[in-house]
């Protein structure tokens, strides 16, 4: 079996509830559908621009002890990066445009979790499928989206993050989470998130180490052989850069009240230099071809829906 992916929906948890029956491969009668075609999320999900978000997200999750916890005991994020990154991607990427691959693939990564159990740092035991934490790792992916785009894109209307959210609780059933476990309005989510953010979240392990440019990251192994080749041949020099990069972006577009419940330190200078990199991206991103300004799935799933339309 694949070691657990951190970012793929969270990777801890508490003494929790029965794992779903519902976990083999094949459909289900009455699977939750994924978000719909033309929605929020068919529109930002598979926009390269999320690739810049997603580290935010991540960076949320592994701030709860419990699912730093886990992360640090069973994810291969230090010795297989890329490898991880790319499955995790497409993971994503198949709650939104997978059709009836999206609810298999939540009863894909409920089975993948319910083994992962420990105790986090504070001596606490968890679970990998305790509603409370795989609830949270679902909760973060709403305020980077809400966040990230007001960056990196425009700003949604209050209708517009409404839907988002809406939608996100769908992603949310199509991971086996109840509707219990997630608020179900965003009045409802507010105060959920804030008090998760004042009474849960720090700088855990896997938080310093995700932000830590000094860290022994191997050279990317994806891609094409020329790019794999000279990217090993360049990554003595290009890795501290790349980290430093990645960290800067992965704080300058999570939520700010996360980003100081965790105690990340962001300056006005940085803020500034993320503002004028972020009108640069919006202003290059929309002119690009569809093949380059969509990731992979997205990409099929929209050339799919013109073909069904016409």
């Amino acid at each position: 079996m694949e070691r657990v992916n951190p970012v793929d929906t969270g990777s801890s948890g508490a003494p929790a509830e029965p794992v779903d029956s519902a976990t083999a491969a094949t459909a289900v009668p009455g699977d939750p559908v994924p978000p719909p075609v033309g929605g929020v999320l068919w529109s930002v999900a598979g926009d390269i621009r999320a690739l810049l978000m997603l580290p935010a997200a991540l960076t949320m999750q592994v701030a709860h002890p419990a699912i730093g916890a886990g992360v640090d005991a069973h994810s291969v994020f230090r010795t297989d990066p890329w490898g991880r990154g790319e499955r995790s991607l497409r993971s994503v990427q198949l709650w939104i445009y997978g059709g009836e691959d999206a609810a298999r693939e939540g009863r894909r990564l409920r089975k993948l979790h319910r083994d992962i159990q420990g105790t986090d740092a504070h001596g606490r035991r968890y679970h990998a499928l305790t509603p409370a934490y795989y609830s949270w790792v679902h909760a973060t992916g709403f305020p980077v989206y809400a966040h990230g785009l007001r960056l990196l894109a425009r700003p949604l209307t209050e209708a517009q993050e409404r839907q988002l959210y809406a939608e996100w609780l769908q992603v949310g059933r199509i991971l086996g989470i109840h509707d219990r476990d997630m608020p179900q309005t965003i009045e409802e989510f507010w105060p959920y998130y804030r008090k998760v953010l004042a009474e849960e979240l720090e700088a855990t392990v896997v938080v310093r180490e995700l932000l830590d440019p000094g860290q022994p990251v191997p050279a990317p192994d994806r891609g094409p052989l020329p790019l794999r080749l000279a990217l090993r041949l360049l990554w003595p020099v290009l890795r501290r850069p790349f980290l430093r990069l990645r960290a800067f972006l992965t704080v300058g577009l999570m939520p700010p009240d996360a980003r100081e419940a965790i105690g990340l330190e962001w300056t006005d200078a940085q803020d500034r230099t993320l503002r004028r990199l972020a009108r640069v991206v919006r202003a290059v991103v929309p002119v690009l071809p569809e093949r380059l300004r969509y990731l992979p799935l997205a990409r099929k799933a929209r050339e799919a829906a013109r073909g069904a339309a016409r």
